[in-house]
């Protein structure tokens, strides 16, 4: 079986270690080890007699909540089947300008998106100065032969916030700049539910300050539905509708959107979650410092990217193995390679199996 792109592939490793799926421990998938929320099992049940009827072709209801949520109008908002095809459409209208930045070390649906449209990419690598990863875009890396120096105006430009894969959380002052430089600057913002309010860094409350801004959302990484595949974009009404020209109808399904909306809804959820993160995280990078050969880098998201000085890939396939446990090697992250893999943060008795595996290894 082929070697897996994304983490989470469980029928890939049960394969290699030799046992079922369920037996795997996996820190592969950043996906929260909390949920799904009561709340959005209960909704998911409440709409199982509605499977007959075709969903709201306009998610009147979703978009609602997700409104309430953000403080922001229905119409700036656009639920997805998942932001894997909000990026598809984003890859499309990325294609129409003359090339975009992309932020390196990139996760790798951007690739994929831009090239299925043909997208003229310049890859800007992060500094890679390991525990200081900085945002700073070298004009160096945005003046290939044919372009005019300097110019981004009629560029875009891609990355995400928390950065994944090194957790680098970027402040919003960082990033405004870029969009009086950019024709379109998208921001995924997959992992930002995963900072406290207090502390959090999305650029959603200035989106109707900027027509060329797009946020990409994800509800399946904080709430634990990576199975129902649901997301939403940000962005003007104008752009919204002619995404929706693009697509294919009712790409959320019934339970997919009551999941959602019960979700929004329950706070009592999302404080368990911010209270949660940050001791669990704290003990899952405290462990791995203190194992001889590995390096931890600090994060505000869910995950932990680590440097390690053995090869990575064969560090995986032992512990697989050995223990049943799934890391997620970088080795589709081509500026990391094998020096690196990441973990996602579990709760402590599972994160604690890892460090004990980790250190046998």
């Amino acid at each position: 079986m082929r070697q897996p792109a994304h983490g989470g592939n469980l029928a890939w490793a049960a394969a290699l270690a030799g046992c079922s799926p369920d037996a795997i421990l996996d820190f592969s998938a950043s996906i929260s080890p909390l949920g799904p929320p009561n709340s959005a099992i209960a909704a998911i049940k409440s709409q199982i007699g509605n499977l007959k009827h075709y969903p709201d072709p306009n998610y009147s209801e979703l978009r609602l909540a997700l409104s309430h949520f953000h403080q922001l109008p229905p119409e700036w908002i656009l639920p997805g089947n998942g932001s894997a095809e909000l990026l598809t459409l984003i890859g499309r209208e990325l294609a129409q300008l003359a090339a975009t930045i992309l932020i390196t070390p990139a996760f790798g649906d951007y690739y994929r998106t831009l090239k299925a449209y043909d997208a003229k990419v310049l890859e800007c690598p992060l500094s890679l100065v390991i525990g200081h990863w900085s945002l700073v875009i070298d004009k160096e890396h945005i003046r290939p032969s044919g372009f005019p120096q300097g110019r981004t105006k009629d560029k875009g430009l891609l990355l995400n916030n928390p950065h994944n894969p090194t957790g680098k959380l970027f402040s919003r002052e960082s990033i405004l700049p870029y969009l009086e430089q950019f024709a379109l600057v998208v921001v995924d913002e997959a992992f930002m539910d995963f900072v406290p309010p207090n502390e959090e860094q999305s650029l959603i409350p200035v989106v109707q300050e900027y027509p060329n801004l797009v946020v990409l959302r994800s509800l399946t990484k904080f709430y634990s539905l990576p199975g129902l595949r649901l997301g939403y974009a940000i962005a003007h009404p104008d752009c919204l509708a002619k995404w929706q020209l693009w697509r294919d109808p009712w790409p959320v399904n019934t339970l997919a959107a009551a999941a959602a909306i019960a979700a929004l809804q329950d706070t009592e959820f999302q404080l368990q979650t911010w209270s949660w993160l940050p001791p669990a995280r704290n003990q899952l990078f405290q462990g791995l410092a203190e194992i001889p050969g590995l390096q931890p880098q600090a994060s505000a998201a869910n995950f932990l990217l680590v440097e390690s000085q053995q090869s990575t890939l064969q560090l995986q396939q032992q512990l697989l193995k050995h223990h049943q446990i799934l890391i997620r090697d970088c080795l589709s992250f081509k500026e990391l390679g094998d020096r690196f893999f990441r973990v996602a943060v579990r709760e402590e008795s599972d994160n604690q199996r890892l460090l004990t595996a980790l250190s046998g290894e």
